[in-house]
């Protein structure tokens, strides 16, 4: 094993950080059963690459991670736009890495090889370890399949959205932030016809909206309504998807009225994401519902357009409609971002186990966070006095930090202090986000029908709604749309899910 010594100067700002998200052990071996495991002596580990280049074996940081957890680490890199077609070989061939980075949790080959016994369980071990008996049990339930916990699983935030309002707009017109659907819906209007921008022209609108409104945006917002995320299991513990629903229906007339008063810009049924980036960063509009931490990205866009752009959000995660509780719908199933999938062919038996469990342990320490997320003090960025992290070298550290960003088991161990505008806030509201999570009930559960067919059924409620929301159809045409899905398949998938749904219970 490389022994260089970098690991004091790599963790020294640990303790800058701002906003503890999840209790994580400070370090030290586990306890319990499991306790006497050590970190594994070595690891291969496949892996995503989201970055251009592979960083080198022996950079700073692998060998930094190295002298941390006591591991030899041999890491397979796998370009992320590739990563089905090469994990789905490596399932086939049985040529896996003791350690498998699954990311695409939906993909069928994938779940089929979670079910085959080619990964081990791993969930009666995981109350042995400091930080991974920590996990979340709504991410560990949306982790499981049949019952059954095939990999470690990666931490995301539970629910990153909200809703962001131009400050400078509500000032403008002398409004308060809105924190109910109604309350939104006036802002929206006025945001449509007083001129909120004051340039004396009629060139704005309230919500930016753009073509996966259905699957994103107005998916939120119907989840304020009460409306499932996905999928509702209903009172009579039948699996329906929220577009039948409802709550849904309620939500997609009030949105609709809105767009009849052009406070919802015209084209967003076709608008790309660029485009409505821009059309924020223009001033074309100033309601987005989006994730929290696109704030600081929309002032980024502004300012380099026009330094001085009098561009200022409200960030909101409160929003609440009528005796609805409070809750928001999971961008990240519960805060599952996939599996770190141990195969039981590379990992021969259960001391093997322990001790890779041993070492992804040990990557939910804060200092190996720090390590995967900012580098090394000095080298990659800089603490000030009032404890904000700072990239100084932003080349060097896409090249030797940013690969291993999204190879870290958990997103949430810890937070850090930024001078951005709006990080620290849309931190702290993801963080508050966690207890009105609320999640698709599906993701442990099995449909061959959903398998084979789903993606054509959602497209075909999608173009529903579409038209209903341009006024080419009304709600009665909606609902007939709705209805022929069940004979191309819907019915089974419900029925498969229900049962699904009961024997899980």
């Amino acid at each position: 094993m490389r022994n260089h010594s970098r690991l004091g100067i790599a963790v020294a700002s640990v303790t800058v950080a701002a906003l503890a998200l999840t209790a994580c052990g400070s370090s030290g071996d586990a306890t319990g059963d499991g306790g006497d495991a050590k970190p594994a002596e070595s690891v291969t580990w496949m892996t995503m690459l989201h970055t251009p280049t592979t960083p080198e074996a022996d950079g700073p940081i692998q060998t930094a991670l190295e002298e941390y957890t006591g591991t030899e680490l041999n890491f397979q890199w796998v370009p992320d736009a590739s990563k089905d077609e090469k994990i789905n070989a490596a399932l086939a061939s049985d040529s896996l890495a003791d350690i498998t980075s699954i990311t695409n949790t939906t993909n069928t080959s994938v779940r089929q090889a979670l079910r085959s016994g080619q990964f081990w369980d791993v969930e009666e071990y995981l109350k042995d370890y400091p930080n991974l008996s920590k996990i979340d049990e709504q991410t560990i339930a949306s982790a499981r399949i049949d019952g059954h916990l095939y990999g470690v699983p990666f931490q995301k935030p539970k629910a990153r959205y909200g809703v962001l309002v131009r400050q400078d707009w509500l000032d403008n017109l002398g409004l308060e932030t809105p924190h109910t659907i109604e309350e939104l819906s006036e802002v929206a209007v006025a945001f449509a016809t007083q001129d909120p921008d004051g340039n004396g022209q009629n060139d704005t609108t309230g919500f930016i909206d753009r073509l996966e409104s259905f699957k994103l945006g107005f998916k939120s917002l119907a989840g304020h309504f009460g409306a499932g995320n996905n999928w509702a299991v209903t009172e009579d513990d039948e699996v329906v998807p929220s577009f039948q629903t409802d709550e849904f229906k309620q939500a997609m007339e009030w949105y609709r009225g809105l767009y009849e008063q052009g406070a919802v810009n015209g084209e967003f049924v076709t608008m790309q994401k660029q485009n409505q980036q821009d059309a924020i960063a223009q001033g074309k509009g100033g309601i987005v519902v989006t994730g929290l931490f696109e704030a600081k990205n929309y002032m980024s866009l502004a300012l380099s357009a026009d330094p001085n752009t009098p561009m200022a959000w409200a960030l909101i995660n409160d929003i609440t409609f009528e005796d609805v509780p409070r809750r928001t719908l999971s961008d990240t199933n519960g805060g599952f971002g996939g599996w770190l999938a141990l195969s039981t062919t590379q990992v021969k038996d259960e001391t093997e186990l322990k001790s890779i469990l041993a070492f992804l342990d040990k990557l939910l320490d804060e200092e190996a966070f720090a390590l995967m997320t900012n580098g090394i003090d000095g080298e990659h960025y800089s603490v000030d006095g009032d404890g904000v992290v700072s990239i100084t070298d932003q080349a060097k550290w896409e090249q030797e930090v940013q690969p291993y960003n999204s190879s870290r088991p958990s997103d949430i161990v810890t937070t850090f202090k930024s001078s951005a505008p709006y990080v620290d806030e849309g931190n702290e509201k993801i963080a508050e986000n966690a207890d009105f999570a609320v999640v698709d009930p599906t993701q442990p559960l099995t449909s061959a029908a959903f398998d084979q067919s789903w993606s054509t059924i959602q497209q075909a409620a999608n173009d529903a709604y579409n038209k209903y929301m341009v006024g080419q159809i009304d709600m009665d045409g909606y609902e007939a749309a709705i209805d022929k899905l069940g004979g191309q398949g819907l019915d089974t998938i419900i029925e498969e899910f229900t049962a699904s749904y009961a024997e899980s219970k």
